[in-house]
C-alpha cells in the first residue's frame, strides 16, 4: 500500500458506512434515483381500476388498428380483383401491386387505408368486446344438464360479428368506395376526394339508407364467418397441451388457420357484399335486388370461379392479419391485466 493511504475496513454498521461513503448530491445523480414503487402502485391501481369491458375495447382496437395497416397493400389488391375483375384478373398481384405503385405511387397502397382504420378500430373493439361479453352472458345462462363445450365460440363468436358490423358498417362502406377508385394520372376529375366527401355525396344521393347499401350479405357473411372463426380457433387450442397454449406462435397459428376456414365458406358472401357496395355509391350499373340475386347475376356473367375472384390474395391477407391481431390482443390486455377468461367462467365441463 502507498505511503500515506490508510486501509478502509469494511464497517460494521450502517453509520459507518455513511461516514465511509461520499456525501449524495440529489441533483447532480438525479439519473440515478431509485423508482418510486408507490407510483408504479398507483399506475397499476389505475390499470385495475379500468372496466374490464373497457380493456377488452381498447385492446381490441389497437390490435384492430395496427393488423388493418400491416396488411392494406394486399387488402386494397383484393378490393380491385373483387370489382375489377375484368382489368386486373391478367395482371396478377405482382403485377397489380406494381400498377397501384406506377399510378399513384406508394402511398396508392394505403388508399382508403384511413377510412380502413377509422372503421376497424372501432369494429375489433365491438367484435372482441361484445364476444368476451356474450360468451359470458351464455356461460352463465347454460343449462347444467350439459356442458356448453365450443358451440359456445359459435353462438357469441356469431353473435359478436353481427352487433360489431351493424355499428360500423359506414365506414367499411367509403373504405370501400375509396379504395375502388384507381387515380388516373391524365384525369383531373376524382369522384370522391375522401372519407367525408363519400359520406356527404353518398347522403345526398340515397339518403341515410345508402351508407347500408349491401348491409344484407355483409351480415349473412360476417355472422357465420365470425362463429366459425372463433369455434375453429377454441377447437384447434383445445388440441394443444398447456405449454403450448401458452406460445404465443401456436395461438397465432390457430387464428389463422380457423380464419381461413371461416373465409373460405363466407367468401362469395364478401364478394357480392363489395358488389353492392360499388354499386351504392354509382360506381357500377349492374342492379341486384339482394344477396342471392347478386350470387345469381355474379355466376351467369363471370362463372362460379368470380365468387372466389381474390381468395388466394385473401389467404395472403389474412394470415398475417389474424396472426398479428391475436398476438397483439393478448399483448395490450396483458398489459391491461385483463383477468384471465378462464378464472372469470362458469363453465360446467364434464
Amino acid at each position: 500500500m502507498a505511503q500515506g493511504q490508510q486501509a478502509i475496513r469494511p464497517p460494521s454498521d450502517l453509520q459507518s458506512v455513511q461516514s465511509v461513503l461520499p456525501p449524495f448530491d440529489q441533483h447532480a445523480n438525479s439519473h440515478s434515483q431509485p423508482i418510486d414503487m408507490t407510483s408504479v402502485g398507483a399506475a397499476y391501481n389505475l390499470i385495475d381500476n379500468i372496466p374490464t369491458f373497457m380493456k377488452e375495447l381498447i385492446a381490441g382496437g389497437a390490435a384492430g388498428g395496427f393488423a388493418k395497416t400491416v396488411v392494406a397493400p394486399l387488402e386494397r389488391t383484393k378490393i380491385l380483383y373483387q370489382t375489377q375483375y375484368a382489368t386486373f384478373r391478367s395482371l396478377g398481384v405482382t403485377q397489380t401491386l406494381l400498377f397501384i405503385h406506377r399510378r399513384e405511387g406508394f402511398l396508392g397502397f394505403y388508399r382508403g387505408n384511413g377510412a380502413g382504420v377509422v372503421r376497424i378500430v372501432p369494429y375489433a373493439a365491438l367484435h372482441f368486446m361484445a364476444y368476451e361479453q356474450y360468451r359470458r352472458l351464455i356461460v352463465d345462462n347454460w343449462p347444467d344438464w350439459t356442458p356448453p363445450g365450443a358451440l359456445v365460440d359459435l353462438m357469441a363468436g356469431s353473435l359478436a360479428g353481427g352487433t360489431a358490423v351493424l355499428c360500423t358498417y359506414p365506414l367499411d362502406l367509403v373504405r370501400t368506395t375509396l379504395a375502388y377508385q384507381v387515380r388516373d394520372p391524365t384525369r383531373s376529375f376524382q369522384a370522391y376526394t375522401g372519407i367525408r366527401d363519400v359520406f356527404y355525396k353518398v347522403v345526398k344521393a340515397n339518403g341515410v339508407r345508402g351508407l347500408y347499401g349491401g348491409i344484407g350479405p355483409t351480415l349473412c357473411g360476417i355472422v357465420p364467418y365470425a362463429g366459425l372463426k372463433f369455434f375453429v380457433y377454441e377447437r384447434l387450442k383445445g388440441c394443444l397441451s398447456d405449454e403450448q397454449q401458452n406460445n404465443v406462435f401456436m395461438k397465432l397459428a390457430c387464428g389463422a388457420a380457423a380464419g381461413m376456414v371461416g373465409q373460405t365458406f363466407t367468401y362469395p358472401l364478401d364478394v357480392v357484399r363489395r358488389q353492392m357496395q360499388v354499386q351504392a355509391v354509382g360506381f357500377s350499373n349492374q342492379k341486384y335486388k339482394g344477396t342471392l340475386d347478386g350470387l345469381v347475376a355474379i355466376t351467369k356473367a363471370h362463372g362460379v370461379k368470380q365468387l372466389f375472384a381474390g381468395l388466394s390474395i385473401n389467404y395472403i391477407k389474412l394470415v398475417p392479419s389474424v396472426a398479428i391481431g391475436f398476438a397483439a390482443y393478448d399483448i395490450v390486455k396483458s398489459w391491461l391485466r385483463v383477468p384471465s377468461r378462464e378464472g372469470s367462467r362458469k363453465e360446467r365441463t364434464s
